[in-house]
């Protein structure tokens, strides 16, 4: 899987929402799982004191991301005023579009930078072994 690409972002959660973050993530997973099969890995990681929260995503290459972040888009509106997303990272090469859209994500949810960092060399051994 040679054009994988790993995406990882990290959040502050706003005081007292806590539980409206969880159940927004509850709902985000259970909808990308039933409509994006080609996404290997989607989850979502919160601090031990509930104060931030992390994504870290696995595609198999730009164009799911680009699917991605324009069906499941409508979810992360869910998250305004719930977070403020602090840094939007994509390990990985990924087409204008995709970048495009990560950074409208980036508005959309706080100050965020988008910080792409091109490959240089390495492999994958995501599939069944």
């Amino acid at each position: 899987m040679p054009d994988a690409i790993v995406y990882i972002d990290r959040s502050d959660i706003r005081p007292g929402r806590l539980e409206q973050v969880r159940a927004t993530m509850d709902k985000l997973v259970a909808f990308v799982d039933a409509n994006e099969p080609r996404l290997v890995a989607y989850s979502f990681f919160l601090s031990e004191d509930g104060t931030r929260m992390s994504v870290v995503a696995v595609h198999r290459d730009s164009a799911s991301m680009e699917f991605h972040m324009e069906v499941a888009g409508p979810g992360f509106r869910k998250f305004k005023g719930l977070i403020t997303l602090s840094t939007i990272e994509v390990y990985g090469r990924v087409s204008e579009r995709a970048l495009q859209l990560l950074r409208e994500k980036a508005k959309l949810l706080g100050r965020a930078s988008v910080i792409v960092h091109e490959p240089y060399v390495g492999f994958a051994r995501l599939g069944a072994p």
